[in-house]
């Protein structure tokens, strides 16, 4: 599956606001305030957008949970009814453009677009090309037991378990290791 540079960067942006969500276990919001929103948008580098209130922190955090739910969506039908509904709602407006030193790519937001629609239009779409392909499986959660945190496997075969092997991955690895060891030992 061929994934262009801007669809890469709405991925990831995507994977990044499900991932501020605060997590059962107490963990703090990643989208407390405006500032961390925009922080957000400018650590994504995300394009266009104006200044930033209460309301688009509103929005955003509304549209992270909708996010959420496509990354557990039972099939691919439900998902895409899903990114249906989001990307209608946001008024997309395809348009090319060549902004920044990137070459041409396609913004799919309307221009003056809110955070939330223009998160939306362009993550919606990105999502969208997965369920297209018949990747959908790929639009994960992470295995290990104490996280949630959404990823899409990029993996050539479609094996990858946890959100980051060396934290999540390596942590249930030791543990599996440590666990034979006692019952070796014991």
């Amino acid at each position: 599956m061929l994934i262009t540079h801007d669809t890469r960067c709405a991925l990831d942006s995507v994977v990044d606001l499900v991932n501020t969500a605060p997590d059962d276990d107490g963990s703090p919001d990643g989208l407390a305030d405006v500032p961390a929103l925009e922080e957000f948008v400018r650590n994504h580098k995300i394009s266009d957008v104006g200044a930033l209130s209460e309301f688009d922190l509103a929005a955003v955090r509304k549209l992270r949970g909708r996010f959420a739910t496509i990354f557990t969506a039972p099939d691919s039908r439900a998902a895409a009814g899903m990114i249906n509904e989001l990307v209608a709602a946001a008024g997309t407006t395809p348009r090319l453009t060549d902004h920044d030193g990137y070459d041409w790519h396609v913004h799919y937001f309307a221009p003056g677009a809110s955070i939330a629609d223009h998160l939306a239009a362009d993550c919606g779409m990105a999502l969208a090309f997965f369920v297209v392909a018949g990747e959908r499986e790929r639009l994960r959660r992470c295995e290990a037991p104490d996280c949630r945190h959404a990823f899409v496997d990029l993996s050539r075969n479609r094996s990858r378990r946890y959100c980051d092997s060396r934290t999540c991955g390596n942590r249930l690895h030791v543990a599996a290791y440590r666990a034979r060891r006692r019952e070796a030992t014991g």
